[in-house]
Parts: structure tokens; C-alpha cells; sequence
């Protein structure tokens, strides 16, 4: 049985309580938003020690990383110390995105390392491994799902009718989606339907046997600004906003992905749009980055988009490295893209009123009133860093920071209040 379907049968399972305890909520409140279709907790049974993580409307807004080998760097250790990174940093949900080396291998040790909820892209592995026929495809997402991987990434919305539309409407950058791309090549080549898409029920029938949450991805995600908000993505989108009836209706859990490179103005209006299409499922989006220029710093620049898109409904934000678009990132490069997405993510959950996220700014205010440094270095998201820094250019007072010194606006203030 999978999460939905207990839901739907009124039961509360431990892993919706386990969800329910985290979120500071009651296992009801999780038990009915799955049975909406409004939150999902991807939990593959088989994963095993793996922490329940919930994901929608209502929920703190989660951040996934993205881990994984390419074909220039196969160091499966590296990997593991990318998820080291992770799991310090405190991301929530981990992607094997591996295109290089022995991925089962891979995924099969990441598995093993993460207590997370870990996802995949199983076109990945088909391509790399020759296995680009309909049942080569689906035995890969079998393969994959019997060794435990939480949620996926499958590309249903890349069809006829979707590039179509992309044709109808020229991009400045066509798709940018690893993806979306190999399944558009695929499409055209063979002159045949998406395999995922035609054959839908038998995706559904794998996820509902293994609790495989389906995310199901934005192929068709503009890599552009300009290009953002096109016929191909909208159509797109209304394919998934169908699938996501059919998933829900089959007792699978779905998340629904989204943009990609979008103006600061159109963030907001394209979340609601989609979340209208999709029926209110738990929307992921990567960024949303709204400039381009950025290279080397793309992490602020998806912090500052997935702070508003956030804000305005997405429910789960893919982490972006200051390497996005340059190259594979290292560990640290992991670590800061972590804190920058939680950083967005947290500032929207005090937008969205989520029950606590205003506690912890609270808690900091008060131990910088009481000049508390070690205490402002523990409430810290980073505190490593923080405390690094104060120890660095710590200042000759134990009362004071070395930025203001005697000019400390709170010791002034306080004094000034006090004796008056």
C-alpha cells in the first residue's frame, strides 16, 4: 500500500506521524493532505533507515540537492563526500544524478550512505547504458525502484503535441532539460510517442508497487529568461496537470516540476498558475533563477527567485551551486548551495506563516539583544561559518563585536534606556 492509499482508507501510518511530529502538526492534518494530493512523502519501503520527509501545502518548504558523477569525474568517493555535505548542511531530499561510471553501483552506495529520501533520473542511466527502447526504459525505472529510490524525475510531458508547440513557438534556447532533451531526441528519431507518456499505467503500476513518489519533470523548462512562459511550457504543463489525475486516482503520489529561468515579475504568476493546473500537488521548482548573468554566483541568484516563488506556493526548492552552468561542483560548493536555497526557503516560510519558522528568528533576536555570541553562533544556519568568522576578526572586547567595538548600537541603546 502506498502512503496515498492509506491515506485515502483513513489510516495514519508511522511514517505520516513521523512527518506529523517534524512539521509540528497533527497525523490527521498530514493523513488528509495526502489524501488530497496536496503534500507527498516520498518513502520507498525499501530504502532502508531512510528518514519520512513530507512535502506540500502547509509544510516547511523543502530543499533537495543534487549529488552525482558525470563523464569526466567517476570518483564514487567524491560523491560520498558531496552527501556528507549534504547531510551537514541539513538538506532535506538528495538526487543521484550520476551520468558517469557504474550507476547502479553508485546509486546503489549513495542508497546506503543516505538517510534521506533520494531521488533519480532514470532516463540517465537509460541512455548511458544503450537501453533507449520502451521496455528498456521501463525496466530501468523498476530496477531503480527495487533498490530502494524514493522519487523520481520521468519526463511524461515531453510529447508530439508539447514539441509541437516548441516548434510552433522557436526558443533562443531550445531545452535545456538533460532530460526533456534525450526524450525529444528519442521522440523524433523513432517517430514514436513518449513511451512514459503512452504507457502511463504502466509507470503507475511500478510506483504504486514500490511507493515510488512521481516527479513528474518540466522537460520543457525554459533555460531563458525569454524564453520563460512559452506555448511548450505551458502545454507541458497541462500534460502533467492530466498525468497528476491519473496518479492520484491510481493511489501514486505525485510532486510536479517547474521552472527554470524566469523574470523576477512572472515568478509569482507562473506558481499560481501551475498550481492551479496541477490541482494543488506539491510543486518543486529548480531556482527559479531570474537573471542570467550571473554564472559563479547562480546560487544567490536561484536564493533570491526561490525565496519569492516559495513564497507564492512552491513547496520545494532544488538547490543551485555557485557552479551551475560551469562545471561539476565539489563538496563545498554542495554545502553552500544547501544553505543558500534553506535560506530562501526559510525566509518563505515566515511569508507563508508556517507554524515555527518565525520561533527560531525570534530566538536570535534575543541572544543579539544579550550580546550572546555563542549562542548567536549555535542559531546560526550555518554555524561553522559564523563562528569562523567572529574568531577571525573577533574584537579586543568579550562584549562587542570587532564591526562596531565601543559604537555597539544595542550595548548604547540598552545603557541609554536603562539609566533613563
Amino acid at each position: 500500500m502506498t502512503q496515498r492509499q492509506e491515506a485515502l482508507k483513513g489510516k495514519i501510518t508511522q511514517a505520516m506521524e513521523q512527518v506529523a511530529k517534524d512539521e509540528k502538526m497533527s497525523p490527521e492534518e498530514i493523513r488528509v493532505g495526502l489524501a488530497q494530493g496536496t503534500m507527498a512523502i516520498p518513502f520507498n519501503p525499501l530504502h532502508k533507515d531512510c528518514q519520512p520527509i513530507g512535502v506540500g501545502n502547509g509544510l516547511r518548504t523543502k530543499v533537495n540537492a543534487n549529488i552525482g558523477t558525470s563523464a569526466d569525474f567517476q570518483n564514487i568517493d567524491e560523491e560520498l563526500n558531496k552527501l556528507k555535505s549534504c547531510l551537514e548542511a541539513q538538506a532535506d531530499t538528495v538526487m543521484d544524478l550520476s551520468t558517469g561510471g557504474d550507476i547502479n553501483l553508485i546509486r546503489r552506495q549513495i542508497l546506503a550512505a543516505c538517510p534521506l529520501p533520494l531521488g533519480t533520473v532514470p532516463i540517465y542511466q537509460a541512455s548511458l547504458e544503450d537501453r533507449m527502447t520502451p521496455e528498456g526504459m521501463f525496466e530501468v525505472v523498476e530496477e531503480q525502484a527495487k533498490d530502494g529510490v524514493d522519487f523520481m524525475t520521468i519526463h511524461c510531458g515531453v510529447t508530439f503535441e508539447s514539441i509541437g508547440r516548441l516548434k510552433k513557438q522557436p526558443r533562443l534556447m531550445e531545452v535545456v532539460s538533460r532530460g526533456g532533451a534525450l526524450m525529444m531526441q528519442w521522440i523524433l528519431e523513432n517517430k514514436e510517442e513518449n513511451p512514459f507518456y503512452k504507457n502511463f499505467d504502466r509507470l503507475l503500476e511500478i510506483a504504486r508497487s514500490y511507493d515510488v513518489t512521481l516527479s513528474l519533470g518540466d522537460g520543457m523548462r525554459p533555460g531563458s529568461i525569454v524564453d520563460a512562459g512559452d506555448q511548450a511550457q505551458v502545454q507541458e504543463l497541462v500534460i502533467l496537470g492530466d498525468l497528476t489525475q491519473r496518479a492520484w486516482e491510481a493511489g501514486v503520489q505525485v510532486i510536479i516540476e517547474g521552472p527554470g529561468h524566469v523574470p523576477f515579475d512572472q515568478i509569482e504568476s507562473q506558481i499560481k498558475m501551475q498550481k492551479e493546473i496541477c490541482k494543488g500537488a506539491p510543486f518543486y521548482v529548480l531556482g527559479p533563477l531570474p537573471t542570467d548573468i550571473a554564472p559563479g554566483y547562480d546560487h544567490i541568484t536561484a536564493a533570491i527567485g526561490g525565496t519569492l516563488a516559495a513564497a507564492a506556493g512552491a513547496d520545494f526548492l532544488c538547490y543551485v551551486t555557485p557552479t551551475e552552468h560551469l562545471g561539476l561542483p565539489t563538496p563545498e560548493d554542495v554545502r553552500e548551495g544547501v544553505i543558500a536555497a534553506r535560506i530562501a526557503a526559510h525566509c518563505a516560510d515566515i511569508a507563508k506563516g508556517i507554524r515555527g519558522a518565525k520561533d527560531w528568528d525570534r530566538e536570535m533576536s534575543k541572544a543579539r539583544k544579550a550580546l550572546n555570541w555563542g549562542k548567536q553562533i549555535e542559531l546560526s544556519i550555518d554555524p561553522g561559518k559564523a563562528r569562523k568568522i567572529h574568531e577571525l576578526r573577533k574584537s579586543k572586547a568579550d562584549d562587542v563585536c570587532s564591526m562596531c567595538g565601543e559604537f555597539c548600537a544595542m550595548k548604547i541603546s540598552s545603557k541609554a534606556l536603562k539609566a533613563n
